[in-house]
């Protein structure tokens, strides 16, 4: 029979392995005036018995620009990301072997929002702190700089200057919190909000989920807009995707399943057939942007994939169309040290100015209290038979289809 110490010591121990529950850490919370400079967590807090180690670490950057941004670092044990919530919760970069998925940016520091102005160089002043595997472009508009109309405080149509890529990679998260499952196969989740609203503008808010499992060579981005206005808004949403060598090289090859091909301006289209093979650093090379709507499955998801000249080593990104109807391709291969890069860009929209989507009919709308669920699976592919599977899971997509290659342009 049991002591009442006894069954008090079996009611700790059951508590304590009660695997249903999840650890949970909030590292920022302006509700609750939260913020930890440092903090880390690894799998023997939360499984001892874990086969594989994983670690995640928050610590704040200090000196220059970078003065005072957190950044979160995921190790699952195979594959690691940094997560960056003061920078819109961006991904600065994912490693695992010799594989880095991200670029060298001229931009070396993780630059502080305070120290941007998105107005500098005719709207252009976005790119001062541009070096991110990821990030994000939106929400109020996304795509170039220029002039757009709006309702302004007194009911009229006013003029605005839009800049480039919108607002909300510069804007610092306002909770962020870590998520782990206790459960096998623990998967890791960071979470941030970050908002994006103002007086007689728009309510926008960004809940942002980075999650991967230990050993996995692949991770999720999975995330959540809300339009908490009375009124309907506009928005968009491009992901952002950045990446330079190793991936990126000459003979490196863009693998997709397009079903239209339209070059953004007249510059691109006279490169269109070349789209998917890129060239090695290329001193005065100006840049080329096709806007693809791509093929997908009975689900509505397709999959598209960067690969090396070698074709042993990609990553692939695989979402819905349903959600992200466009993808953009951008190819930058300038000199190394100009920023030799491309980009990978599934979105709501073109990266056109929003005057030209909203023409164009390629604008979204939320309702007074909708949101909107967007999901990327990302994984890094390690040798010729995974890069050959994924390429050919791809072409059963594609079907033996050719794309439409439309010979007007964006804009």
């Amino acid at each position: 029979m049991l002591t009442i110490s006894g069954i008090f010591t079996l009611a700790i121990i059951l508590m304590g392995n009660n695997t249903t529950e999840k650890f949970h850490q909030v590292l920022t919370s302006v509700e609750r005036n939260i913020h930890l400079d440092s903090w880390q967590v690894t799998h023997r807090e939360v499984d001892p018995a874990s086969k594989t180690p994983w670690s995640v670490q928050k610590y704040t950057l200090r000196g220059g620009k970078q003065e005072g941004v957190d950044v979160i670092a995921v190790d699952n044990g195979r594959l690691r990301f940094v997560v960056v919530p003061t920078r819109g919760m961006s991904v600065l970069k994912v490693e695992m072997g010799d594989i880095r998925l991200g670029w060298d940016s001229p931009v070396k520091e993780v630059v502080h929002p305070q120290f941007i102005n998105l107005e500098s160089r005719g709207g252009l002043g976005w790119l001062e702190g541009f070096n991110e595997w990821l990030v994000r472009c939106g929400l109020e508009w996304a795509g170039h700089p220029g002039k757009d109309k709006f309702i302004n405080n007194t009911g009229d149509e006013a003029e605005m200057d839009l800049t480039l890529h919108g607002r909300i990679g510069n804007l610092p998260a306002s909770e962020v919190e870590v998520i782990i499952d206790r459960a096998p196969p623990h998967r890791i989740r960071i979470r941030g909000r970050v908002d994006e609203r103002m007086f007689y503008g728009p309510k926008l808010e960004l809940w942002s989920e980075i999650s991967t499992e230990p050993g996995s060579s692949s991770y999720r981005i999975d995330d959540t807009v809300r339009n908490y206005s009375a009124y309907e808004q506009e928005f968009e949403l491009i992901y952002h995707a950045n990446y330079g060598p190793p991936l990126l090289e000459a003979g490196a090859r863009f693998v997709a399943a397009p079903r239209e091909i339209t070059p953004f301006n007249a510059h691109a289209a006279k490169s269109t057939s070349q789209y998917a093979d890129y060239a090695g650093p290329t001193r005065g090379f100006v840049e080329q942007v096709y806007v693809i709507l791509p093929f997908a499955d009975e689900k509505n998801r397709t999959t598209v994939m960067l690969r090396n000249a070698a074709a042993d080593k990609a990553v692939s990104m695989s979402f819905s169309i349903d959600q992200l109807p466009f993808f953009t391709l951008w190819k930058n291969t300038t000199a190394l040290e100009e920023g030799y890069v491309t980009g990978l860009e599934p979105g709501t929209s073109s990266p056109a100015n929003r005057s030209i989507e909203r023409q164009a009919g390629r604008l979204q709308k939320l309702k007074p209290g909708e949101t909107r669920n967007f999901s990327l699976d990302i994984s890094v592919l390690d040798g010729k038979a995974e890069v050959e599977r994924r390429a050919s899971a791809i072409e059963r997509l594609r079907g033996g289809r050719e794309p439409v290659i439309n010979s007007k342009t964006i804009r």
